[in-house]
């Protein structure tokens, strides 16, 4: 599913017009990455946790040369799903 077919989704599900259903896409997805960014979590109650983890630097090989690089430190998120997500998967 891409972003196009979430907003139909909601759109058809909640008979909301798909132009606001777009536009409150857009706000819920800037405000959690505007989070993200300044390093909050942002915790959706019986969906998940969204946080940022940091990676250090590492020494790491070029694939191709076998030449040892240095990996530079590096922010990434993760989702750290919540119990009622993790049913709804196991269940399916």
């Amino acid at each position: 599913m891409n972003r196009l077919d979430l907003e139909a989704t909601v759109a058809e599900k909640t008979a909301v017009n798909r132009k606001i259903v777009n536009e409150v896409v857009g706000a819920v997805l800037d405000t959690i990455t505007d989070s993200l960014v300044k390093g909050e979590a942002v915790r959706l109650v019986n969906f998940g946790t969204f946080q940022v983890q940091n990676r250090p630097a590492r020494r790491g090989k070029n694939p191709k040369t076998g030449e040892e690089i240095m990996i530079e430190v590096a922010r990434r998120v993760s989702l750290k799903p919540g119990k009622h997500l993790k049913a709804a998967v196991n269940a399916g």
